[in-house]
């Protein structure tokens, strides 16, 4: 028997959270295993070791610590925790600072079922999962403040690896590297490119004709 998704909701708003977790539980594969009201609960349950989660719903607008410092704080301590960010908010700003510090993804609270699931699924498997929106918000940044760069073929390599589904650990044995030298590689790439998410490299490739989509 295929094990469940395990998923973690943080939002202050209960009503809604448990609307979400009922929409959740209908998908059959994915299984609510918490629910915190804001960021602070949620790391010091994760820290405790109280809940390891494969997929983190995260709302922005929060009291005591919001979905932005959160998000900063697991991109320091928790970066490959994968975090979907939920908002009824918009704006680049917003999105912007969400994704910067580390979120795999952002949509709207308004989305439809079919396209939330496709969403968490994304992120589990794939890594990221960004819409038509996020992608625009991504684009118009890369184009703010760009220079010219020179990649090397190995830095090319995990680039075009980057942005299939295949996660870390099997980029390093394609590459025939260690764990710790592809986190270097990424890492290095983070800043040559000035991004700080896998999708920014994924939007590198695909606005410098690196990958074709």
């Amino acid at each position: 028997m295929k094990e469940k998704l395990k998923i973690v909701i943080v939002d202050d708003h209960q009503l809604f959270a448990q609307s979400l977790s009922y929409l959740i539980g209908t998908f059959g594969d994915y299984n609510v295993i918490g629910h915190f009201l804001n960021g602070k609960d949620f790391i010091a349950a994760l820290e405790n070791g109280d809940v390891a989660p494969d997929v983190v719903l995260l709302d922005v607008n929060m009291p005591i610590m919001n979905g932005i410092e959160t998000m900063k704080h697991l991109n320091n301590k928790h970066h490959n925790l994968k975090v979907l960010a939920l908002s009824v908010n918009n704006d680049e700003d917003t999105v912007m600072q969400m994704l910067t510090n580390g979120a795999k993804g952002y949509i709207l609270k308004d989305t439809s079922p079919n396209l939330f699931k496709q969403a968490v699924d994304e992120v589990h498997e794939k890594g990221f999962y960004y819409t038509e929106m996020v992608s625009n918000f991504l684009i118009h940044s890369l184009n703010k403040t760009e220079e010219e760069l020179v990649l090397k073929d190995r830095e090319l390599e995990f680039i075009k690896l980057a942005c299939t589904e295949k996660t870390y650990k099997e980029i390093a044995d394609i590459m025939c590297l260690s764990h710790k030298t592809i986190d270097g590689y990424r890492e290095n790439l983070f800043q040559k490119l000035d991004v700080k998410t896998r999708i920014g490299i994924v939007l590198y490739a695909i606005k410098h004709k690196i990958i074709e989509v």
